[in-house]
């Protein structure tokens, strides 16, 4: 049962060809990522992207939390090889802190 949507933002570097490899990479997500996206209680995850903005849509069980997926992600050699490998072709808002990749949006609107 979906409880909590969260919408988060990130950029890529913005070169053409990174973005191809960046988007190429996503078509083909490696089986051990999508396991531990699924395994933290995330139920529905759609990624968008205008220019070199990335729009994420996450939809999670009660079983969610961020502090839990960050110490599973942190124990987890394979998503630490994606995460290494993504650094290639993201760059952090320039609203981040340092170190913050993926940053929550703030709901100003519902209809």
């Amino acid at each position: 049962m979906i409880v909590n949507r969260y919408c988060l933002a990130l950029d890529l570097v913005d070169d053409a060809a990174l973005i191809a490899e960046y988007e190429h990479y996503h078509r083909e997500v490696w089986p051990e990522i999508k396991a531990s996206i699924t395994g933290a209680g995330i139920e529905k995850m759609e990624i968008y992207r205008i220019g070199n903005r990335l729009f994420m849509i996450m939809e999670v069980n009660d079983s969610f939390s961020f502090e839990r997926k960050s110490a599973m992600d942190a124990n987890n050699p394979k998503v630490q090889e994606w995460e290494q490998l993504m650094w290639k072709y993201q760059q952090a808002l320039p609203v981040a802190k340092p170190g913050e990749k993926w940053l929550i949006m703030d709901k100003i609107f519902e209809l």
